[in-house]
């Protein structure tokens, strides 16, 4: 298991251990788990993730910490958009899709005032760090 699996693997246990709260680095951010299946594998994975919300939506955030190349999850939700997700203790099922341009442009400074390390993880990127709509279904 990779370190970063590793540290996926102890937010998770965190935050089912403590109703959807979790500590540093992630203190006080809203968590969410997405559990989705793998694009190529269909291997079913959950990630924690930080979210912003949207009305009844929620959006996530491709950020991978500012790398160049988008997260596996984000490939995953787009080849296999309905996933299941945990806030709290409360799960459901919902649809991810991309946030069209317009959309993104709107809830980019809503995600960046939630938890402000991703403007420093847009600033790390050249590719434009893609938001992930989750709808109810």
């Amino acid at each position: 298991m990779t370190d970063f699996n590793e540290f996926n693997k102890k937010v998770i246990d965190e935050f089912r251990a403590n109703g959807g709260k979790v500590g540093e680095p992630f203190e006080g951010a809203p968590m969410i788990l997405v559990t989705h299946k793998g694009a190529k594998s269909g291997v079913e994975r959950t990630t924690p993730l930080v979210y912003t919300t949207d009305g009844d939506r929620l959006v996530i955030i491709a950020s991978k910490a500012g790398s160049p190349n988008n997260p596996a999850w984000f490939h995953n939700l787009v080849a296999n958009p309905d996933v299941t997700i945990q806030v709290g203790t409360s799960r459901k099922k919902v649809h991810a899709r991309v946030a069209t341009a317009p959309e993104r442009e709107r809830l980019w400074p809503k995600v960046v005032e939630n938890y402000g390390g991703f403007e420093g993880y847009q600033q790390r990127t050249e590719r434009e760090i893609p938001l992930v709509i989750l709808e109810p279904r």
